[in-house]
C-alpha cells in the first residue's frame, strides 16, 4: 500500500538540519578505556548488579539483573575486569550507580551470544523471553522495557496493529534513518518477530517524507512479507510522538491518560525492532547502538557505533572534537532532549543524540514578553491544549485549573515555544507545573522546597 498523505492535527513544520550527516555511512566509535554502566537504564525499577569488584567478565554478559517485571537486564560492553561501583548523573539529572568496567581491549564474547539454529520455529512466549533475556527497551527514547508490551494479560486488549516508528523527527538527529538505510532487512525481520510475538495481523513501518530514499528500500524488501505495510507520512513535527504517529496511522485517537493499546495498537521503534532481530537470532542484547553526533561544535559530524557506558568524551573525541569554544551540549534533539552541565555522562541505551553548539553562534535567549495573542501556539499543538492558559495557570500556581486545562496531556514537544512570538517558554512552565501537579506541591521535585 502507498500513502502519502498521512498526518496528524497541529504540530508545525521545522528545518531538519539532517544533511549531510544522514547521508554518510555509520562508523565505529571506537571502544573507550573504562565503560560506566548504569544500573537504570529503563523506565521501572533499577536492575541488580550479579557481579562483584575484581570479577572479570566477557562481552554480552549478563552484569544486571532485571528486578520485578518491568525493567530491564543489562550486559557488558566490553570484556574485562570489574572495578566496582561509581555515582554518575543521567542526562535527566538523575544520579545512579554506575558499573565500572576495565576494558582489556580483547572483547572476548560470552558464550551465551550464538546464532539460534531455527528462530522461525520459536513460539510466541520464546519470542519474547528472547527480547526480555537480551534487555531490550524501547530505543526511540522512551526506554520502555519491550517485552512488557508483548506480554499476554487476562483482560488485556489484542493488538490489531504494530507500527514501527522511523520517523524521527527531532532536528540533527538522523540515527534511525542511517538505520533503515544500513540495516532495513533487520528491521523487517525484527517486526515480524514482534507480530508473531502476539499473533499481531499487521504491521506497518512509518517513515517521513524527508527520508524517501528509506522509504524506497524499505518498500521494496516489504514485498517479501504480504502482512507489512510501509508508510510515507507528510513531515511535520513531532509525527513522532506515539499519540500523533497512531492517529496518523489509523485514524483513531489515543484517549487521555491511555496507551496505544487501547486502540489495538503496539508502538515501537525502528531501532527496537532490528535489536529483537539480533536478540531472536543471534541471543545478542543491547551493548552498543547507532548514535548521531551533530551541531556545528563537531568536527566530524556523523552516525556513531557507540558502546553503551561510553562516555561523551569519548564519542565527541572518536568524531575528531571540537571547532571551537562550546556553549551548549545537548543529549537528544534540540526540541525534547536535554542540556547537560559536562561530558562526562555516559552513553546509555536511549541516548540517540549528542549535539555540540559553539558558544559563538548561540544566540541569547530571547526576553519574555506579553502574550500577544496570536494563536500561533493553539495552531501548533498537537493536542489540541490551550498553552497561554495553561501558562497562566501555572504562574498564578492554580493547580487544580492547570490539570482540569489538560496540563498532564501535554507532550513537552516545544512546537508552543517554537512559534511563539513573544520569546515566553511555554513548554519549561509546563514542566514546572507538572512537577507540583504530580508531587502535589510536595517532596524533592517541589520547585520552591528548597527555598
Amino acid at each position: 500500500m502507498n500513502y502519502s498523505r498521512w498526518i496528524f492535527k497541529g504540530g508545525w513544520h521545522i528545518d531538519d538540519h539532517k544533511t549531510p550527516v544522514n547521508s554518510r555511512p555509520a562508523t565505529d566509535a571506537g571502544v573507550p578505556a573504562k565503560i560506566y554502566l548504569p544500573i537504570v537504564q529503563h523506565i521501572g525499577a533499577p536492575a541488580k548488579p550479579v557481579v562483584q569488584k575484581g570479577d572479570q567478565v566477557k562481552l554480552g554478559q549478563l552484569v544486571c539483573e532485571a528486578q520485578g517485571f518491568v525493567s530491564a537486564n543489562i550486559h557488558a560492553s566490553v570484556s574485562g575486569k570489574i572495578l566496582g561501583m561509581e555515582k554518575r548523573a543521567l542526562p535527566n539529572g538523575r544520579w545512579v550507580d554506575c558499573l565500572v568496567i576495565e576494558n582489556d581491549g580483547l572483547d572476548t564474547p560470552d558464550e551465551s551470544m550464538y546464532k539460534e539454529p531455527a528462530p522461525e520455529s520459536l513460539d510466541a512466549q520464546g519470542i519474547t523471553g528472547k527480547i526480555q533475556a537480551a534487555g531490550i527497551v524501547g530505543l526511540g527514547g522512551a526506554t520502555f522495557p519491550t517485552h512488557v508490551k508483548y506480554a499476554p494479560g487476562k483482560d488485556s486488549k489484542k493488538p490489531v496493529c504494530i507500527i514501527l516508528n522511523g520517523i524521527e523527527c527531532e532536528p540533527f538527529v538522523s540515527v534511525d534513518h542511517r538505520l533503515m538505510l544500513d540495516s532495513p532487512e533487520r528491521i523487517l525481520a525484527g517486526l515480524n518477530y514482534l507480530m508473531r510475538a502476539c499473533g499481531c495481523p499487521r504491521g506497518y513501518i512509518a517513515v517521513e517524507d524527508n527520508k524517501k530514499d528509506a522509504y524506497a528500500l524499505l518498500s521494496k524488501l516489504a514485498k517479501n512479507y504480504p502482512s507489512i505495510d510501509v508508510v510515507l507520512c507528510k513531515e511535520k513535527y513531532p509525527q513522532g510522538s506515539e499519540k500523533q504517529l497512531v492517529y496518523s496511522i489509523t485514524g483513531q485517537e489515543i484517549p487521555a491518560g491511555g496507551l496505544p493499546l487501547d486502540v489495538g495498537v503496539i508502538v515501537n521503534n525502528a531501532g527496537t525492532a532490528a535489536a529483537v532481530a539480533d536478540a531472536v537470532e543471534y541471543n545478542k542484547p543491547i551493548y552498543q547502538r547507532l548514535i548521531t553526533v551533530n551541531g556545528n561544535g563537531v568536527k566530524n559530524p556523523g552516525n556513531y557505533n557507540v558502546r553503551i557506558g561510553t562516555l561523551y568524551e569519548d564519542v565527541f573525541k572518536a568524531a575528531g572534537g571540537f571547532t571551537g569554544p562550546i556553549g551548549k551540549i545537548i543529549n537528544g534533539g534540540p526540541m525534547m532532549g536535554f542540556a547537560v552541565p559536562n561530558l562526562t555522562l555516559p552513553v546509555i541505551k536511549n541516548t540517540t543524540g549528542l549535539l555540540a553548539f559553539r558558544k559563538d553562534d548561540l544566540p541569547a535567549p530571547p526576553p519574555e514578553r506579553n502574550c500577544v495573542r496570536c494563536a500561533r501556539c493553539l495552531d501548533a499543538c498537537p493536542m489540541q491544549l490551550e498553552p497561554t492558559r495553561l501558562m497562566h495557570a501555572v504562574k498564578r500556581k492554580d493547580w487544580p485549573e492547570a490539570a482540569a486545562s489538560g496540563l498532564a496531556s501535554c507532550l513537552e514537544c516545544g512546537s508552543c515555544s517554537y512559534v511563539c512570538p513573544a520569546g515566553i517558554p511555554l513548554v519549561q512552565y509546563f514542566r514546572l507545573g507538572k512537577q507540583y501537579t504530580m508531587n502535589k506541591g510536595q517532596g524533592a521535585k517541589n520547585p520552591d522546597a528548597a527555598r
